[in-house]
């Protein structure tokens, strides 16, 4: 959190998350072309931002996109800003607005279309059984995501109320314990006209101690359903990194809460 908040005290960083708040998902070369200074300089206070998880770097190809990251400011608003009365929340909404996942952007449609990064007590191994173990995803998502994970093989995401419901389907594309998983990732098979389902991305990568588990969303129809996973994403991997780190999810479900404290 140190980081994040001397990150966020640079005017020009500010400036920096401001330009990729209007436009995720950029490149040094196109960040440069909207501010007055030189590529090295701009380098550096990405670097900055980096160390700090508030942007976080894909690759593609040759190319390194830079995208904004919510959870430090996520993790400071658990820690201290919910006990805040509202005229505070109203104060410091700008600063998590620049800092926001929001992430459509108008390019090829091989470029992440939301980008979310999380950091996890954890190893690779329980992290990948959380992400496909039915009972375990159960506990923190709501759903059971049932499948046998091979590629080629279906997956569905049923309701564990009980009732069977099935919300969410799709198709395993990839799959290598415990690293990487791609999924198909289809809400509503009956939308007219029909549409291609978006591709969801699960990258573990083991440190030590700690998982960085980066999360992409692809292929995204629509800005309703962008609103929907920007707010949906960051609740159930918050549940998740609480169940593997302390043996138990959040006292309430994160996504329930209403739109005045989200």
């Amino acid at each position: 959190m140190d980081a994040a908040f001397k990150a966020l005290a640079d005017p020009t960083r500010r400036l920096l998350l401001d330009r990729l708040h209007e436009q995720n998902g950029q490149t040094l070369r196109e960040l440069c072309e909207h501010l007055a200074m030189a590529r090295q300089s701009a380098t550096q206070h990405l670097d900055v931002l980096e160390r700090a998880n508030l942007v976080t770097v894909v690759r593609r190809g040759r190319e390194r996109l830079h995208y904004l990251n919510p959870g430090p400011i996520h993790e400071i608003q658990e820690r201290w800003i919910s006990g805040f009365d509202k005229p505070r929340l109203q104060a410091i909404s700008a600063i998590r607005n620049q800092a926001e996942e929001y992430a459509m952007t108008q390019g090829s449609s091989t470029v992440p279309n939301y980008v979310y990064v999380t950091y996890i007590r954890a190893s690779a191994e329980q992290v990948w059984q959380a992400l496909t173990d039915a009972d375990l995803t159960a506990r923190y998502w709501g759903h059971t995501n049932v499948s046998d994970w091979q590629p080629g093989s279906d997956w569905e995401h049923r309701r564990a109320d009980g009732s069977g419901v099935v919300d969410v389907t799709g198709r395993v594309l990839e799959a290598e314990p415990p690293t990487r998983l791609v999924i198909t990732f289809e809400d509503s098979p009956d939308a007219q006209p029909p549409r291609e389902p978006s591709v969801v991305t699960f990258l573990v990568e083991a440190h030590l101690a700690i998982v960085r588990l980066t999360v992409t969303h692809e292929n995204l129809p629509d800005t309703q359903m962008l609103d929907g996973i920007s707010t949906g994403w960051p609740a159930v991997l918050a549940n998740l990194k609480s169940l593997l780190e302390t043996g138990e999810v959040l006292p309430q479900a994160p996504w329930e809460m209403s739109p005045a404290h989200t």
